[in-house]
């Protein structure tokens, strides 16, 4: 009598919703951006002064989402899908979510005041922020890890310099923001011993 033995079936499974997903939409605004020869970004995808209308609020919002080429993209989607389930599962994908739209919108409004006649797009400031959040890993009451310091001393220290001695497109001022959004969530995740959901 023949035995059937149990064999081991791989599967893809979306572990990471928040992640994925938007991984995904930024992946399709890339390609409608470049099939409307730039047109989708400047009118949805990236944050300028203007006046308040739909199209502003969908911009504060959804300029995380669009990104001005391919390699752009790339990126800041590699440490984007690195980082992003580590925290999803740490703090939950709800939670995750809350932090990528504050980061976004503190990012965005704190832009339009200070460079107004500068467009702001893609997700480098939510990267920046999931960069300081995993190097807090182990925060505890009374305690800062090493790590947590350094990341912020390279990372942040060098988009300091950057913003002051480069003459480039790149805004390390949103890159700055995410990282101090990055280091609050840390400190209030922790602090306030916030569930993760």
């Amino acid at each position: 009598m023949e035995t059937k033995k149990n064999k081991a079936v791989l599967s893809i499974t979306y572990n990471a919703p928040v992640v994925l997903t938007f991984a995904l939409l930024a992946l399709i605004v890339l390609f409608v951006n470049q099939m409307t020869k730039g047109a989708a970004n400047h009118q949805f995808f990236s944050v300028y002064r203007s006046r308040l209308s739909v199209a502003w609020f969908i911009r504060l919002f959804c300029y995380v989402l669009g990104h001005s080429s391919f390699a752009h993209f790339a990126g800041n989607m590699t440490l984007f899908l690195l980082l992003g389930p580590i925290l999803e599962e740490k703090y939950g994908s709800k939670n995750l979510l809350e932090m990528i739209a504050i980061t976004a919108v503190v990012s965005g409004i704190i832009n339009m005041i200070f460079f107004p006649h500068i467009a702001l797009l893609g997700a480098s400031g939510i990267v920046f922020m999931m960069i300081i959040l995993v190097s807090s890993s182990g925060l505890s009451k009374g305690k800062i890890p090493l790590t947590m310091i350094l990341v912020a001393v390279i990372y942040l220290g060098s988009e300091v310099y950057s913003a002051i001695f480069a003459k480039d497109n790149i805004s390390q001022f949103a890159h700055i923001v995410g990282g101090v959004c990055g280091a609050l969530f840390a400190f209030a995740y922790e602090r306030l011993g916030i569930k993760k959901n």
